[in-house]
């Protein structure tokens, strides 16, 4: 089978976020904790956060702010700058209280997208709330955290899932 075009991992990554966002959502609906979207992005998935979230407290990195005007986050919940310096003074804020976090800083370039698993890998763990559930688009080395399957509607390899256990 030939290699996957571009626009099929774009689709079929997009495809797998949606429906472990889906399944997410149901998943820390009754649990009270913060939000958090790594990489901004142009704002769609942020937006479908919010949309479906009501309420929740959602915290955005991202080196700037790219997002389409209607998918801007409030500005107190938005923190530019690289991940690597502007999360761990954040951190504190929020450590052992995330029930959610996306980390979608992936590139279809190898050498950053395993800097960036890398990152997410260490910035992550200490923010999460037991039972927390951590979305990626990389393959993340978590110790500790269970790797999860993926909901029905997400091709393997394209999106990945791991909860601290409770």
């Amino acid at each position: 089978m030939p290699e996957r075009s571009r626009l099929e991992r774009t689709f079929f990554r997009l495809e797998a976020q949606h429906a472990c966002l889906t399944w997410a959502f149901s998943e820390i609906a009754a649990r009270p904790g913060p939000v958090l979207e790594l990489g901004l992005g142009h704002g769609r998935t942020f937006d479908h956060m919010r949309r479906n979230l009501p309420g929740r407290e959602i915290w955005v990195f991202d080196r700037a702010n790219d997002a389409y005007e209607d998918c801007w986050p409030d500005p107190d919940h938005l923190i530019l700058g690289e991940i690597a310096e502007t999360f761990p003074a954040f951190a504190s804020r929020v450590a052992g209280k995330v029930v959610l976090a996306n980390s979608d800083i992936g590139y279809f370039a190898s050498g950053p997208s395993r800097q960036n698993a890398q990152l997410a890998a260490r910035l992550l763990p200490p923010v999460m709330a037991p039972g927390g559930i951590i979305m990626s688009d990389l393959d993340l080395d978590l110790p500790g955290f269970e790797t999860l399957p993926l909901p029905a509607g997400a091709r393997p390899g394209t999106y990945y899932l791991y909860r601290r256990p409770l």
